[in-house]
């Protein structure tokens, strides 16, 4: 039975074909043959924002022109650009509110795909500020207000998604797995897919706002978060949002740590050539955490979105080797006398790197203290040497996962 819901999303899934094509899906053999399964990559990291955002923009924007021709939201990434796209393509004035910090390569971004149509307003150090000041000039100027996912027109447009899956693949598939921020892609699937296949939804640890919501029967605060997974850092789901996903299982939502996702990005971009910002990696990382149940099953992970600063790459390729436990840092007291330093690097194995050394000789101290980095190629080749350590009598600390070190000297 075809429900009004899934009818408006197919409408608005065919209007979109005027302005951009269906993104890809396609089957991922390195994954499938990891986890023994049918793997498909709903590519939304190739739309011309490289993100799904664009979708809900232009089925928000369509209902309401012509009555309505200045639109405004707030955001410092991937609804900016596609709001952006949309006015464009309109052909309507756009004031988009972006933080001051917001960096000048998404800046920019978001100016190329407005072009003239659009104003960027940078304003406040913090989101909060930046939303407020989008909201008074609505309220002032009498303009429309693009909410980046708790809108009912814009929960709607990223169900196009799924109308696109069902479409290539020629049916539903067993599992889907979903990335979740304020919810308006993960409500808009759900919503058009119904209880018809089986879900994961996937947070960063940082940012559980649909764990939350579920646990507390509605919408919660989950602040301070951790904005590293910037496409999903949401402090609290929308409350359309989750209208639709309130009888989620709650087993059915995970989380993520930050630096496991790390792995994720430097895996699918040396492995697969493909580019993914920490959103887009999400649901393909939690493959991972249902390998049992979905052997032999046809699962579709949406790569939410691929626009990914590489002036972040060093940090990721950080993260991911300090998760995956081939780079450790540690604080190593070394006896001031002479050879003390060549003992400790006859300790080293033949595949182990100093990465980051400082030190500081006191003369008035029999002891000086090492930052010392190492990387190795194994995991287990760090029990053999911190057990050399020990037994050659230096005494150390391991700092790898001490975050409050991390941000001061790593």
């Amino acid at each position: 039975m075809t429900t009004d819901f899934q009818e408006k999303a197919r409408a608005g899934t065919q209007a979109m074909r005027m302005v951009f094509p269906t993104t890809p899906l396609m089957r991922n053999d390195h994954l499938s043959e990891r986890f023994r399964a049918e793997i498909w990559l709903k590519r939304e990291d190739l739309s011309p924002v490289r993100s799904y955002k664009l979708r809900g923009a232009f089925n928000a924007m369509r209902k309401v022109i012509p009555e309505k021709s200045v639109f405004v939201c707030a955001s410092a990434g991937n609804h900016a650009q596609g709001v952006a796209f949309m006015c464009s393509h309109f052909g309507v004035r756009g004031v988009i509110f972006m933080p001051v910090t917001t960096p000048q390569q998404k800046v920019q971004k978001t100016r190329t795909f407005g072009g003239t149509q659009i104003e960027i307003r940078l304003v406040g150090d913090y989101f909060d500020k930046t939303l407020a000041a989008a909201q008074k000039f609505c309220a002032d100027e009498g303009a429309y207000f693009l909410s980046p996912f708790d809108d009912d027109d814009v929960i709607e447009g990223q169900a196009s998604v799924a109308v696109e899956i069902e479409e290539q693949l020629g049916r539903i598939p067993d599992h889907i797995i979903l990335p979740v921020g304020g919810g308006g892609l993960s409500s808009g699937v759900r919503s058009y897919f119904g209880e018809s296949c089986k879900y994961t939804f996937v947070e960063p640890s940082g940012a559980p706002s649909l764990a939350r919501a579920l646990a507390n029967g509605a919408p919660v605060d989950v602040s301070p978060i951790n904005s590293f997974v910037d496409g999903a850092a949401v402090a609290k789901i929308g409350a359309r949002n989750f209208e639709r996903l309130k009888d989620v299982n709650p087993e059915d939502v995970i989380d993520l740590s930050e630096d496991r996702i790390c792995v994720t990005i430097a895996e699918m971009l040396n492995v697969e050539g493909i580019v993914l910002e920490p959103a887009g990696a999400l649901s393909i990382e939690a493959l991972g955490e249902v390998a049992e149940e979905i052997k032999g099953k046809t699962v579709v992970c949406i790569a939410s979105g691929g626009n990914f600063d590489f002036e972040r790459l060093p940090e990721v390729k950080e993260r991911a080797q300090r998760y995956s436990g081939i780079k450790k840092y540690f604080i190593l007291r070394m006896p001031q006398r002479p050879g003390a330093l060549k003992e400790f690097l006859n300790i080293l194995g033949p595949e182990d790197d100093i990465c980051r050394f400082e030190y500081l000789k006191k003369s008035a101290r029999n002891f000086g203290s090492v930052l010392i980095g190492i990387e190795t190629r194994s995991p287990e080749n760090f029990e053999p040497f911190l057990q050399q350590l020990i037994e050659s009598g230096f005494t150390f600390t391991d700092i790898t996962n001490d975050e409050t070190l991390a941000q001061f000297v790593l």
